[in-house]
């Protein structure tokens, strides 16, 4: 028994992804906003498992994602609220 497995393997691609794969993930949830995970790739026509485009939205192509370096507020900030603990 046992959980069903996310997706069927075959044919699905593994590896680093293309920036054209990118933009198609980002232009079918802006467009029609987050829908069931196990049904976007064919949706939005990827060879990728539901929870490969789970992962890249949430981690890595979501607008409201922070890049790069702390400014020198967010670090006091950090700071403060640690000796605080």
């Amino acid at each position: 028994m046992g959980r069903q497995p996310c997706c069927d393997k075959n044919g699905v691609k593994k590896g680093p992804w293309s920036s054209e794969e990118d933009k198609k993930l980002i232009n079918f949830i802006l467009n029609n906003g987050q829908c069931c995970w196990r049904s976007l790739p064919k949706l939005a026509g990827l060879l990728r498992c539901g929870k490969s485009c789970r992962l890249r939205w949430t981690n890595y192509l979501r607008p409201d994602v922070k890049r790069g370096l702390l400014s020198e507020y967010e670090e006091k900030m950090v700071i403060d609220l640690h000796a605080q603990l």
